[in-house]
């Protein structure tokens, strides 16, 4: 783990177990309590049996198991066609609308009761590791691309600044008095895509699912008015704590939608800690990062990163804004 100072720009090297001796009682970890579920599906197309990768985005309707995909190759993939999923064809789908370029709407055309069809999903779904790791997902990754704290299903993104944390971890936080306030944000693969605007207010991000509870909205706020330290853990959860701020600069109960998007010059409102991974250039996690570290200062710990060869991206090596 990389731990760069802000105020005096020093930059030190340590192990993540030693965030520990970073952070005191009454001190608050925010967390991302998202869990990713297995998207990507691959299947055929009727009467071509062409093979067609589909990624599921978003539950749009639970009755009538409509969702929002990105379809690949998309020029074969025309609104009547039906998918067919499965060795024994278990799940078929029909697409009912285009939504952008590679975007579908499908109609899954399954009888049994949602719970079935929700464990078909898992059962023949793939986890939706990003492709540029460039090798076959494994069984291995359907627990690695997973927060200890997974509990609300809905990304397909893992947000992976908290895979770094054990239980073991939590534990002696918790025993050092170190509070933990759990947000929700279900990532989506925008995180991924790069940005190729040159004017950043042009840049649109995907909309994601945010939901702050009151209870983590108290442990927030009180941690502020004392003065102490609030981490976000991840950028995930920064953006679902920007997006939702009162007047007075504290965290508001929220449930809605986000499509923020953090870039340089920007004053953040309530942490003043960030633990995040190592990101790709014109990604919108390194821009926010950016404007959290300043860009000057995230260059420099970058230079300085390539060259103790830390490791970048989903299961990289930590760095931690202070």
């Amino acid at each position: 783990m990389m731990v760069v100072n802000r105020k005096s720009g020093q930059i030190t090297h340590h192990l993540f177990r030693n965030i520990l001796d970073q952070f005191d009682d009454g001190d608050v970890m925010v967390i991302n309590n998202t869990k990713v579920f297995p998207a990507r599906l691959y299947g055929e197309k009727e009467k071509t049996g062409a093979k067609i990768e589909v990624f599921l985005l978003r539950e749009l309707n639970q009755e009538t198991r409509l969702w929002d995909v990105l379809v690949d190759p998309a020029r074969k993939i025309r609104i009547g066609n039906k998918l067919y999923f499965g060795d024994d064809e278990t799940l078929v789908a029909e697409v009912i609308d285009n939504t952008t370029s590679r975007g579908r709407t499908l109609r899954f055309l399954f009888d049994g009761p949602y719970e079935e069809f929700k464990k078909t999903i898992q059962r023949l779904g793939q986890t939706p590791l990003p492709k540029i790791h460039n090798r076959a997902v494994t069984d291995e990754d359907r627990e690695r691309y997973q927060t200890i704290y997974a509990k609300h299903e809905g990304a397909v993104a893992a947000p992976t600044a908290g895979l770094h944390f054990s239980r073991e971890l939590m534990k002696r936080m918790e025993l050092k008095g170190i509070n933990f306030a759990e947000v929700t944000l279900h990532a989506g693969l925008g995180n991924f895509r790069t940005i190729d605007v040159e004017d950043l207010t042009k840049h649109k991000m995907d909309s994601e699912e945010v939901i702050i509870h009151q209870s983590s909205a108290g442990v927030v706020n009180t941690a502020k008015d004392l003065g102490r330290r609030i981490c976000a853990v991840g950028t995930t959860t920064m953006k679902a704590m920007e997006t939702s701020v009162s007047i007075s600069g504290h965290l508001k109960p929220y449930k809605g939608w986000t499509n923020k998007f953090i870039f340089p010059p920007y004053d953040f409102s309530i942490a003043n800690a960030m633990v995040t991974n190592f990101h790709l250039p014109q990604s919108p996690m390194m821009m926010m990062t950016a404007a959290f570290t300043g860009y000057d200062l995230l260059m420099k710990a970058y230079e300085e990163a390539i060259k103790e060869k830390y490791s970048f991206f989903t299961y990289g090596s930590a760095m931690l804004i202070l």
